[in-house]
């Protein structure tokens, strides 16, 4: 099988490198380890999903300090079909400091017209308050007492009803995910997409790509001869590829650096019906305080989603999920200074990630602030993540449940190859033809949800390749529109 361009994965970098390309008239063929999920089948129920639409079930494991759950999609749309529709653009600060520190010419207008064009795909919206429901209103009630910032969150969904079971897979499609809006437009496009692809070597040839290896589920070989290949695995799986290719080692920061969003949630016990699953999730945020690294957003989830979640046991547990339709939830995440470390072990990803001190005491101020926003809103009884007796200023890293989002950096861009994987283009620096599109390259946390900050990177560097395709097959197809081209998101 031949190509212009080979993209593995396809999730939020992926999917939209792998569309802007074919539209922009080079033959694509992306490679999708995962299955493609029928919505039809999206039961809502939380153990069946998890089996079906995370990768081991949800439960891959970083090892550390403490140990935490890093929940991540797999198949057509990647996290974007298991993730809460959240969309920030990166924040002006974070740009600035990638100027700084790792030389990345990159800004807020030169990325505008890239955030934009995402925007418009995913027809993201703020929701409402109507669509945000009783437990939004909640947390919105304690801002408000407390003078605290705070706004509701703006999300890639149309049409939404509130169905209250993002991460479990949207039953309604109304989550705009790239399963449901790059993809299709790649196949318009005349992409191949090719499902149950496990992808096992880079082809090199004198030091620049040539193809992709990869074993497809029935057991058959395939070949994809391209000489620009796109690694959008994420940034778990993304540097054990290049590494087990020998690609992307030579800065020793390949599968380093790994950033993440360590988060938690309290309930409260309120004197109101709330009925937690009714409406968005994650749709209403408190940024108060997201200077120190502590950002507080929605979240929710069915009666099974809050057995598992609920920080209780035996009869307390049993007493709080019979007032259910009276709890309220609220999310806690910190924008970390830990960083961790991948890689692998038989052939699977091994990630070691502890808890810095600092970043404990971010928990310790953000945990008693999520009890103050509780309280102020009227709370009978909050229920932390934390021991029976233990308050948050006395809280050990191990006294923390906590899990892990939105895993970034372990091929980071930086325009120095001794001191990154990847160039400011997103350009593996010790190869030609090799480019990475996803959160491995984010060179530092974020602080807020990164699906947004992935996709415009993807955006602008597949409107930087259409450049580098072979004349013949873009010529093949004509030269794109101009809503299409380069001119749409410069570089």
């Amino acid at each position: 099988m031949n190509a212009d361009i080979c993209v593995i994965g396809s999730g939020a970098g992926g999917a939209v490198a792998a569309a802007e390309l074919a539209e922009g008239g080079a033959e694509v063929v992306l490679l999708e380890q995962g299955a493609a999920h029928d919505p039809d089948d999206f039961s809502a129920r939380p153990p069946e999903m998890l089996a079906r639409l995370y990768r081991d079930g949800g439960q891959t494991l970083t090892l550390g300090k403490p140990p935490m759950l890093l929940p991540l999609g797999r198949g057509i749309g990647g996290t974007t079909l298991v993730n809460s529709g959240t969309c920030f653009r990166t924040p002006a600060h974070v740009l600035e400091r990638w100027s700084a520190e790792f030389g990345l010419e990159l800004d807020e207008a030169s990325l505008r017209p890239c955030f934009e064009r995402v925007e418009q795909a995913l027809s993201v919206a703020e929701v409402t308050p109507e669509l945000a429901g009783a437990n939004a209103a909640v947390a919105r009630r304690g801002a408000e007492r407390l003078g605290w910032s705070h706004g509701y969150l703006s999300r890639n969904a149309r049409g939404c009803v509130g169905s209250g079971v993002c991460v479990f897979g949207c039953p309604t499609s109304a989550k705009q995910h790239t399963g449901i809006t790059y993809i299709p437009r790649a196949r318009a496009a005349g992409a191949r997409i090719v499902t149950g692809a496990d992808v096992r070597e880079i082809v090199l040839e004198r030091g620049r790509a040539r193809g992709v290896r990869a074993r497809l589920s029935g057991g058959r070989a395939l070949e994809v001869r391209a000489p620009l290949v796109v690694v959008a695995c994420g940034a778990i799986h993304t540097p054990l590829l290049l590494a087990r290719n020998g690609i992307g080692g030579g800065s020793g920061q390949l599968g380093r650096n790994l950033s993440l969003h360590p988060a938690t949630a309290a309930f409260a016990l309120m004197e109101e019906r709330i009925d937690m699953a009714r409406g968005v999730p994650q749709s209403f945020y408190v940024d108060e305080f997201a200077a120190e690294g502590i950002m507080f957003e929605g979240v929710a989830g069915p009666p099974g989603y809050a057995a598992m979640s609920l920080p209780l046991s035996g009869a307390r547990h049993a007493r709080a999920m019979a007032r259910y339709r009276d709890l309220a939830q609220f999310g806690l995440m910190v924008s970390d200074s830990s960083r961790g470390q991948v890689r692998s072990l038989g052939g699977r990803p091994l990630i070691r990630y502890d808890l810095a001190h600092e970043d404990l005491l971010k928990f310790r101020a953000g945990l008693a602030r999520l009890e103050e926003l509780f309280l102020a809103a009227g709370a009978r009884e909050v229920y932390l993540p934390l021991p029976q007796g233990v308050r948050p200023e006395q809280a050990r890293a191990r006294d923390l449940k906590l899990m892990a989002f939105h895993p970034l950096g372990t091929a980071r861009a930086d325009a120095r190859p001794s001191h990154g994987v990847t160039d400011g283009e997103l350009a593996v620096h010790d190869v030609e033809g090799v480019y990475v599109a996803d959160g491995s390259v984010v060179p530092s946390a974020l602080g807020v949800n990164p699906q947004m900050t992935i996709m415009a990177l993807a955006t602008r560097l597949a409107m930087n390749l259409l450049e580098k395709a072979p004349a013949p097959a873009t010529a093949a197809r004509g030269a794109p529109h101009e809503s299409e081209s380069e001119a749409a998101c410069p570089s």
